[in-house]
């Protein structure tokens, strides 16, 4: 018997690298095994900010991966700032100086003029290919995932001429609520038109599937038909334990992109007091950057005079990463410190979880990210001002490093495991296409 077929549509695709690409790399390396065939459409000249190869060898062979051009103005946006050849990095981070009023005039562009986001020129020729494509090839599903949220504007327009064809819209992060939507410089114009065109792709969605309780609150609020949380997860086969041993130093790292809004001050104050306190601590002490880091950043490692201690590294691929968190004494956990911050559950953080290293989080005490550590036992967090607890922790776990004796083990994380979760997601595309007939 055929297997039904899910469409699903990304902007995130290997070679890509970053987070944005792992969670629907992982579902369709799974789909087949809960009865589903996944045919996938990716833009085939994209802007991506880095490059992972080692994605490729996830999915699975004989896979329909349909590519169509795209038109975007990021050569008008290296013009206007004088930035060359340089890769446009996700959430405006400036790796090297501050912003200039050219960046700023530039993001306000953005904001206004390009909505909802710089792929937005895709939207119609991806919406007139699609419908020709299903009419040919007729699909039992079709999934977006975004951001960026032209993704969901292709399935909105899909849905219109096909209003019995189930649509499952997937936010990996929010819209009207992500961390860097106050950055835009919307006008009051442009921001209802946001908010519009959010409230017409929930609403008309059969399903809308959000990544944390924090999120779900939020949409809840929009209306949909139906509202499910698939948290992001790690794959057991990319976290295997292997021999890896713990560094020598007593290394706090930080594995993926910290923009100004992940600073953790508090982190780089507990650290500077524990090294004027204790000397071992700080001829052991190493702090590990590894992935895009924004200037703000540095400036602040800087302040604290921590410069000697820090190491940053460029991206690593998906496989070297996971080996420098199986490595590392400390992992470093940063949610975004903004009004949204409750609801983040960043992708790397299962990764984290399922490492047996202890993880330090810096977010709310009470948000998702804090009762998946408390629940699983992998870490503790602390409160973005709170120095006297971070100080409390890292001289805690300082000790158990000086003893060879720092490590957890998590538990009750099988749940998270990408296996696990493709299979709520074929639950879900099941009891859509039931629906359907």
């Amino acid at each position: 018997m055929t297997k039904p077929q899910v469409l699903i549509i990304s902007y995130y695709w290997p070679p890509s690298g970053g987070a944005g690409v792992q969670r629907w790399v992982k579902f369709v390396k799974y789909l087949r095994d809960f009865g589903w065939e996944p045919v996938v459409y990716v833009p085939e000249n994209p802007e991506y900010p880095s490059l992972d190869e080692s994605f490729v060898k996830d999915l699975p062979d004989g896979l329909e991966v349909i590519k169509r051009p795209i038109w975007e103005p990021y050569n008008i946006y290296r013009t206007l700032t004088g930035k060359g050849n340089q890769p446009i990095n996700a959430g405006f981070i400036s790796e090297n100086t501050k912003q200039g009023w050219k960046d700023k005039l530039s993001i306000r562009l953005r904001g206004n003029l390009l909505i909802p986001d710089p792929r937005c020129f895709w939207i119609r020729p991806s919406v007139q290919f699609l419908t020709e494509y299903i009419r040919k090839n007729p699909v039992q599903a079709v999934v977006t995932t975004g951001p960026p949220h032209s993704m969901h504007r292709i399935g909105y327009g899909v849905k219109k001429r096909f209003p019995d064809l189930p649509w499952l819209v997937d936010f990996r992060d929010p819209w009207t609520n992500i961390d860097f939507y106050s950055e835009l410089g919307l006008t009051r114009f442009s921001d209802a038109i946001h908010h519009r065109m959010e409230r017409q792709v929930v609403q008309s969605a059969d399903a809308v599937v959000v990544v944390s309780g924090g999120m779900m609150k939020e949409f809840k609020l929009l209306n949909p038909k139906k509202l499910v949380m698939i948290p992001n997860g790690f794959d057991t086969a990319d976290v295997q334990k292997t021999d890896t041993q713990p560094d020598k130093q007593f290394t706090i790292s930080h594995i993926g992109t910290m923009n100004a809004a992940r600073n953790p001050q508090v982190i780089w104050q507990a650290i500077r007091e524990l090294c004027d306190e204790n000397i071992f601590f700080n001829n052991d002490v190493k702090i590990q950057l590894i992935g895009k880091v924004d200037f703000s950043v540095l400036e602040s490692i800087k302040a604290h005079q921590l410069e000697d201690k820090a190491e940053k590294t460029e991206y690593l691929p998906h496989a070297d990463a996971i080996r420098r968190q199986q490595s590392s004494q400390v992992l470093l956990l940063i949610i975004n410190n903004t009004p949204n911050a409750k609801g983040i559950l960043t992708g790397k953080f299962f990764e984290y979880i399922a490492s047996g290293r202890p993880v330090l989080g810096v977010g709310p005490s009470d948000g998702d990210a804090a009762q998946v550590l408390k629940e699983t036992g992998a870490g503790k967090m602390i409160d973005y001002e709170d120095v006297e607890s971070a100080k409390n922790v890292l001289r805690e776990w300082y000790a158990l490093y000086q003893e060879k004796r720092l490590k957890i083990e998590a538990s009750d994380v099988e749940k998270y495991s990408r296996r696990s979760l493709t299979g709520r997601l074929a639950e879900l595309l099941n009891e859509l296409k039931r629906k359907d007939k």
